[in-house]
Parts: C-alpha cells; structure tokens; sequence
C-alpha cells in the first residue's frame, strides 16, 4: 500500500513539473528539456527529478542549471497544485537513457551488419 502511494505522488508530481517546465518556465537557457520521471524519497522531504535534454553536454548542462535557479519556483508551484503535507525540495538530475537506448541501437545495427550471413554460406 505504502509503495502505491508513492508511486502515484511519483507520477503526479512528474506531471505537474513537466508542464510547469514546458509552459511556465521562459529561461532561454532551458533547451529542450522532458521530464522523464520523479522519484520521492520515503520522507517525503527530497525528489530527484530526471530530465531528459536534447543537445549536446553544454546545452544540458545549461538547462539544469536553469532548473536549479527555477527550483524554489517550482517548488512553490508544486506545492500549488499537490497537496501534499510537505513539498518536497528537487533535486534535478539528468537521465542519459536516451542516449544510451540510441547508442545500443547504433552498436546492434553495426553488429549485425557485419556478421556473417546464415543462408548455406
């Protein structure tokens, strides 16, 4: 029971920031910045919240410090929009998944490209 609850404020508070982030925030630091998921701490006091930035190193590192300075006001707003005893304080990490899904695709495709064929050679 405990693990669903937390799992449903997970989900709402990645949610509501991801549309906080896409439609509030006017940082021309932010590239193009998803919210890819929110983890809350069992407390309740800490989120990490993994963003997901198109571009290269510099444009990501950018974007999260644009989150970070917006941290208090997202943390305000939040605190808006769930009702929660606590807002919890963000923690904004970057989520590599991406890039990493796409660079086993690419390394997939290129083995498999080189590998012998089985058709009776």
């Amino acid at each position: 029971m405990k693990a669903q609850r937390i799992a449903k404020i997970d989900h709402e508070i990645q949610r509501v920031l991801g549309t906080l982030v896409s439609q509030e925030l006017q940082d021309p630091r932010l590239a193009f910045v998803t919210v890819t998921r929110a983890e809350v701490s069992d407390d309740l006091r800490y989120c990490k919240v993994f963003v997901s930035v198109i571009g290269d190193r510099h444009a990501a590192r950018q974007s999260l410090d644009a989150l970070k300075h917006a941290g208090r006001f997202l943390r305000g707003e939040l605190g808006r929009k769930i009702d929660l005893r606590h807002t919890p304080e963000l923690i904004f990490v970057e989520d590599r998944s991406a890039e990493r899904a796409i660079a086993l695709a690419k390394t997939l495709r290129e083995a498999a490209a080189n590998s012998p064929h089985e058709n009776g050679e």
